[in-house]
């Protein structure tokens, strides 16, 4: 488990594609109506509470639209906001600052909503020990955006792609011959990764256990399981709890006496984010 650092690629392979989808070949709008020698100053500005993701990325679409622009964060990512607050203003040739707007925006929104949504996870398990997990279940090419974001909002990263651990799933299990043969292959490939398996019931935890398993994923097990789960293993490995995760049932989940709960939803089911750009004057 990690927290994601967002590199310098990261950011520029996110921006200059959303710059080509939206931009093309450029902005017909306001060429046509914005006099080439304007200026505007405008300020980001939350309509509603939020915790900020995105100021760096948001920062590096106005790098491509020109070099004249300004751009500077008022607030940090991670930082809360409620209605009102400024986030960031920008300054420079108006052209290109509108030119940019709307990427920006996008950025913003996208991944304020997902530091929020985790924000309440995180939130919600307080005091329990629990630790609040993503997963691969993001946007295609804006999963280290969506990662970072997680962090933003005080979650932690689950695998960033397939060959950052094994976690052995149920076909795995069913094309292995069983959850105990699946860990032991597992194991012997010898890749120095940490192994991770999926269980469905307390039989496959012992079986798993038995073969040597570094953690155990607990898949849609209802509290009464998990707690049970949680004797079962003793502390032995780790507990992950995913499957279903919801925010009104995570705390209950988190009070088992799970490790991490994994939540799909933090990356997938994001609450309504609104952000502007106000014209300051």
């Amino acid at each position: 488990m990690t927290d994601l650092t967002l590199s310098p690629d990261d950011i520029a392979t996110a921006v200059d594609a959303a710059l080509k989808e939206d931009v093309g070949s450029g902005d017909a709008t306001t060429r046509a109506t914005i006099p080439a020698d304007a200026r505007l100053r405008g300020s980001f500005r939350a309509r509603g509470p939020l915790t900020v993701s995105g100021l760096p990325v948001a920062a590096a679409v106005f790098e491509r639209c020109g070099d004249g622009i300004t751009f500077e964060p008022v607030l940090a990512d991670g930082a809360t906001a409620e209605a009102g607050d400024v986030l960031a203003h920008v300054e420079g040739p108006a052209e290109d600052v509108l030119t940019g707007e709307r990427t920006a925006l996008n950025f913003l929104h996208l991944m304020s909503a997902i530091a929020t949504e985790t924000r309440r996870y995180v939130d919600a398990v307080e005091g329990t020990g629990c630790t609040i997990l993503d997963t691969r279940k993001t946007l295609p090419g804006l999963r280290a955006l969506s990662k970072y974001a997680v962090t933003c909002g005080g979650g932690t990263n689950h695998r960033m792609r397939l060959d950052d651990a094994i976690l052995i799933k149920d076909n795995h299990i069913a094309v292995a011959g069983g959850i105990g043969e699946a860990v032991r292959r597992a194991l012997a490939a010898d890749t120095g990764l940490t192994v991770q398996a999926e269980c469905d019931t307390i039989e496959q935890i012992r079986e798993a256990l038995a073969a040597g398993a570094h953690s155990l994923l607990l898949d849609n097990m209802p509290p009464a399981m998990l707690r049970r789960a949680v004797e079962v293993v003793d502390g032995r490995v780790p507990l992950e709890a995913s499957g279903g995760v919801r925010l009104h049932t995570i705390h209950e989940i988190a009070a088992t006496g799970v490790d991490y709960a994994s939540v799909g939803a933090i990356t997938q089911y994001l609450p309504a984010i609104d952000i502007g750009l106000d014209l300051d004057g």
